[in-house]
């Protein structure tokens, strides 16, 4: 049975038993504890919570899941991968023990031709939590399980709670017995590789305390509603139903594999090196392939440096295989076809999947040709210090200039015998991430706890936006934090958090920014708003200041937006759309939205693109958005399904979570968007839009800046201003500017040029001088100095040349110079053969100098060149060189 067929058995059943089926949701997490996905309840997480009501009392879904801790794993044994899919069903207070119980057994015993996967009974064991009486008898009379196939394991196997005080509760899992071939019988007690776990039921009844581990915390009661977790493998069954030995033989990973071994010749089951690189090449393009998909492009933090490492790992062993040219195309493409059955949006979005992942391939055959040979530099200098340890210093240098991700370092450092100070780089990592996160952790949920937000949400519900419709209205204060915490008063001067029952704030999201503006009390205190975030789903808290007065909760209160900000703002959202709209227009489907900020009178709108956007384009989609403007299309918005709005071709943002019921932005016949935020009425109160330029933010990811309205307007008037100036500098008309301009700057650079000439022969006269002057230690001609500053590396290495070549005879010769280039030290350093003979290498003598230099260098025995931070250490640098040269010759 095909995978796709698994999953799609799985929904039929559910939904033929009254669960409503919750489609996957996207692999980027909608929650600021996790990264992606990586279990098929986080989905559900809210409600188990209870932080928002379910939609239904049942539900089933097949969710993706990506887990990332142990990649350095994938590849190594057959149980390890990165992507995987979990059936579940839930039940939020409906049915419980008996129910799920029932519902497992009935689907995975009845016969294909019912629907069921027709498994063996006799085959299937099952365990419970130690003093789970209940569901042990329900398996053993209502089921019918024998007893001797019923097992009892501890808090460690068979307890589920999230780690954290709250929900939690026993398991019964569901194990197949593979047989004999697979070691030894006595149940999944004793045997977890023969008796493999395929479905595990969670009865979520009881409330945890805080504690360590998954044994150590207290039970602290009943929930006051019961609910059931399950999770079944879809590639563990796969692999039973398939009947393969793991699940990297199952069809959508051994069709992966059998890929590889087409582009490099090599076979799977042939050697266990090779066979490790296939798993992995198997696990990490899929994975790959799910991710951009939903929308994560590479870059060198979070979600972003996982595919990034994945991929390059991946690409890595089809090298160590035997590939050399690029082979993303191909593997791509073959996990499209077999995973697209399942999910139908990977056909669609095929062409912006392959362009992002072609583009990443070709950034690391490009950092892989520049990175290998930093990484060889810094393993011949480690060896010859006598270090067996590669520097964090050195790691973190090749990661964040090269995007070698850690463990291709790892990899690459112990073939050539030296291990990495991996502390030491992931020190440097942490600290890199640590200060990028604070600013941005700051200003979602200030310096509040976050269950401060979630106890006024429980209080008081969501908070209604009446903004759409009005900029100002009557509100209720329902909650109110000071420092953080929560508090029944505020005084002036007070920074707080507020929380309004109703409010025509617009909260940041989905690239808006904010509105600010001022909450009124009837008491005549006045809150001056900066901000407004959603730190838990629904409730907005307006960040600012108590101006005048005392704030109380529970008071009345009158709130109003900054209309000039949030009409500038809504000029930028509306211009947004119409540049989404005509870059794809222009470019095609693959331009699809990465990312946007919307702020008065300007936006920013990220979109996916291999290459740079020419010019001649980019003013043709400038063109276009006028033109739009000047119909003056009306801008509706109309609340309806995920469905229809999919039907009628509505554009949905990657990364974004997506309700039942959506809200779809249409102007005019030229753009329809799922969107939440604040629009303008028509077109035309847009005015202008000027695009500034666009630029590259990341592998596959390009940026367009522009101005909206006034903020175009006066662009334009400095840029006539500026023209203007010119025109009068150079004498000529605006249209003769290029030719003018380009005209003098022709002659400057040809002004440079014979300087830069003069200069060089300047310094190329000095090399009879030079080596006239040559000392002499021990039968070795050494000329070693400085030359003037500001001496090129092209002109210092001519110099070198020359002066090695004016020492007469078969006499050995060391010829080292120094110069300062852009405040940096320079040095070239040239032997003669006879000078190697007497075990004086170039390569040797630069590693010695630009250590000194506070750098490094390299090259061949007879030339080298290297670098340093350090210009004030050149005549320490050159006694290291002297004195080398004394002890070799």
């Amino acid at each position: 049975m095909e995978s796709a067929e698994i999953r799609r058995r799985w929904l039929s059943f559910f939904e033929e038993r009254g669960h409503a089926v919750v489609p996957s949701a996207s692999l980027i997490a909608d929650d600021p504890t996790l990264l992606l996905v990586n279990a098929g309840m986080v989905p559900f997480k809210p409600y188990f919570l209870g932080e928002t009501k379910p939609p239904a009392p049942r539900a089933t879904s097949v969710q993706k899941c990506v887990r990332t801790p142990d990649i350095e794993e994938v590849g190594k044994t057959t149980r390890h991968g990165t992507f995987f899919q979990m059936c579940g069903n839930f039940s939020f207070g409906d049915y419980f023990k008996e129910g799920a119980i029932t519902y497992a057994w009935e689907l995975l015993t009845s016969s294909v031709a019912d629907g069921g996967y027709g498994l063996e009974p006799e085959k299937l064991w099952i365990t419970v939590y130690l003093d789970d009486d209940e569901a042990e008898q329900i398996w053993r009379e209502k089921i019918g399980v024998p007893a001797e196939r019923i097992q009892r394991l501890g808090k460690k196997d068979n307890f589920w709670s999230m780690g954290v005080p709250g929900p939690c509760g026993p398991c019964s899992e569901i194990n197949y017995d593979r047989g004999p071939e697979f070691g030894v019988e006595g149940g999944p007690a004793v045997n977890d590789e023969r008796y493999v776990e395929i479905w595990n039921l969670v009865f979520m009844q009881f409330e945890r305390g805080a504690g360590d581990g998954k044994e150590d915390f207290p039970i602290l009661g009943d929930l006051p509603s019961k609910n059931i977790d399950t999770g079944l493998g879809l590639e563990r069954l796969a692999m039973i139903l398939q009947g393969v030995q793991n699940m990297y033989e199952t069809d959508t990973l051994r069709v992966v594999m059998d890929k590889a071994t087409e582009l490099t010749g090599v076979q799977y089951g042939a050697a266990q090196g090779t066979d490790v690189s296939m798993r992995v090449v198997a696990d990490h393009i899929r994975t790959s392939v799910m991710l951009i998909g939903d929308g994560v492009t590479p870059g060198n933090e979070g979600r972003g440096y996982v595919l990034r490492r994945i991929m390059r790992r991946a690409i890595r062993n089809m090298r160590l295989m035997g590939a050399t040219g690029p082979v993303v195309q191909d593997l791509v493409d073959v996990v499209i076809n077999t995973m697209g059955q399942q999910y139908p949006e990977l056909v669609t979005d095929r062409k912006r999947i392959e362009t992002v992942a072609l583009a990443e391939e070709a950034a690391f055959l490009k950092a892989v040709k520049g990175g290998t040979n930093i990484l060889d530099t810094a393993v011949t200098e480690t060896k010859a210090a006598g270090g067996t340890v590669l520097s964090g210093d050195k790691a973190f240098l090749l990661h964040d200039t090269w995007g070698f991700p850690i463990d291709l370092t790892l990899e690459m450092a112990a073939e050539q015998g030296l291990s990495v100070d991996e502390p030491g780089f992931r020190r440097l990592m942490q600290e890199q991430r640590d200060r990028a996160k604070a600013d941005a952790k700051a200003k979602k949920t200030g310096h509040a706890d976050m269950s401060a937000y979630r106890e006024i949400a429980d209080g008081s519900g969501a908070t209604e936006f009446t903004g759409y419709a009005t900029t100002q209205g009557e509100s209720t204060i329902v909650g109110l934090l000071v420092n953080g915490v929560s508090a029944p008063a505020a005084s002036e001067g007070d920074d707080v958090e507020v929380v309004l029952d109703r409010t025509p704030f617009y909260a940041e999201g989905g690239g808006q920014l904010a509105d600010q503006g001022r909450i009124k009390l009837d008491s005549g205190a006045v809150i001056v708003v900066r901000d407004v975030q959603q730190p838990v789903p629904g409730v907005s808290v307006h960040k600012g200041s108590v101006q005048v007065g005392e704030v109380t909760v529970g008071a009345s209160a009158y709130a109003a937006i900054d209309i000039n900000r949030r009409r500038a703002i809504a000029r930028a959202h509306s211009a947004t759309h119409l540049t989404h709209q005509a870059l794809r227009d222009a470019l095609g489907p693959t331009a699809a939205q990465a990312g946007s900020e919307n702020s008065p009178g300007r936006f920013r709108f990220d979109f996916g693109s291999p290459n740079a956007v020419p010019g001649t384009v980019l003013t043709d989609v400038e063109q276009k958005i006028n033109d739009v403007l000047s119909r003056e299309l009306d801008v509706t918005a109309e609340i309806m399904s995920i469905d229809e709005a999919k039907k009628q071709g509505a554009i949905a943002e990657f990364g974004e979570k997506y309700g039942e019921r959506v809200r779809v932005v249409t102007i005019g016949d030229f753009s329809k968007e799922l969107c939440g935020g604040t629009h303008v009425a028509n077109t035309a109160q847009l005015g202008l839009v000027k695009l500034l330029g666009e630029s590259s933010i990341g592998s596959g990811v390009r940026r367009v800046e522009a101005l909206v309205g006034v903020d175009a307007y006066n662009f334009l008037a400095k840029e006539h201003t500026v023209v203007a100036q010119l025109q009068e500098l150079v004498k000529g008309r605006p249209e003769e500017l290029p030719e003018k301009i380009a005209s003098m700057l022709g002659k400057l650079k040809d002004a440079e040029k014979e300087i830069e000439k003069f200069r060089a022969e300047k310094v190329l006269q000095a090399a009879a001088g030079l080596a006239a002057n040559a000392q002499d230690i021990h039968g070795v001609a050494l000329v070693v100095g400085t030359v003037p500053d500001g001496t090129g590396a092209d002109d210092l290495r001519k110099l070198v040349l020359d002066v090695r070549g004016r020492i007469q005879g078969d006499r050995p010769a060391v010829v080292a110079l120094f110069t300062t280039a852009n405040d940096r030290p320079l040095t070239v350093i040239a032997t003669n053969e006879a000078a190697r003979e007497r075990g004086l290498k170039a390569g040797d003598l630069v590693r010695t100098a630009a250590k000194t230099l506070g750098g490094g260098g390299g090259g061949k025995p007879d030339v080298a060149q290297g670098g340093g931070q350090n210009p004030a250490a050149i005549p320490e640098a050159i006694s290291a060189v002297e004195r080398l040269v004394v002890e070799t010759a």
